[in-house]
């Protein structure tokens, strides 16, 4: 990998914030380009195609699995594949942009062997867990099983918080897209020693 391929992590336990912090940091600086997952579920009726993932059959993702087409990939609920294609992080360099990737915290530490130079990433923390469960509680999307399962996960999830360069503790929203905003700031644009 070019030293001028940079990439971005973002990454946190659900509910955290990370996918609206990921928005804010796309909004601020146009050098980002959004990395499009590819995942083996079907598209909710909000979702586009090659916009918001790319959807394919659970076959065709175990092929791509075989050719070690991903930079990263797992089975994150049974039977549900999700992963980043190395050919949509060449395809963003190709653009002369910087992949901005939104994902899971065993996929972001998956990432991070694979390209250990010019990689930023970043945790997003909740304040508390008791927080975490309440923020998807008023999301009513969830059974009584499925949160404590989330919450399960979350506090697995934060055991590996001190595996990535920076910590962000989203207790103020506003102050975490700033924070966010300064720490990717600096690692596009490094100033001279």
């Amino acid at each position: 990998m070019a030293s001028h391929q940079k990439i971005i992590v973002i990454t946190a336990p659900s509910g955290a914030g990370k996918t609206s912090i990921t928005r804010h940091l796309l909004q601020k600086f146009p050098e980002l380009a959004f990395s499009i997952s590819a995942a083996t579920r079907d598209a909710r009726s909000y979702e586009t195609d090659g916009v918001d993932y790319y959807f394919i059959s659970t076959e065709d993702f175990k092929q791509k699995i075989q050719r070690k087409e991903f930079a990263e990939w797992e089975m994150v609920y049974e039977g549900k594949y999700y992963g980043t294609l190395k050919s949509e992080l060449q395809r963003i360099w190709n653009n002369h942009q910087v992949p901005l990737l939104d994902i899971d915290v065993k996929g972001a530490i998956h990432v991070k062997q694979q390209y250990p130079e010019s990689l930023l990433t970043i945790f997003i923390e909740p304040p508390s867990i008791a927080e975490l469960k309440r923020r998807l509680e008023s999301r009513g999307t969830e059974t009584a099983e499925s949160l404590q399962a989330r919450v399960n996960k979350a506090s697995y999830e934060i055991s590996f918080k001190d595996q990535f360069n920076t910590l962000i503790v989203n207790d103020d929203f506003n102050r975490a897209c700033s924070d966010a905003e300064e720490i990717v700031r600096e690692f596009l644009n490094p100033k001279n020693p």
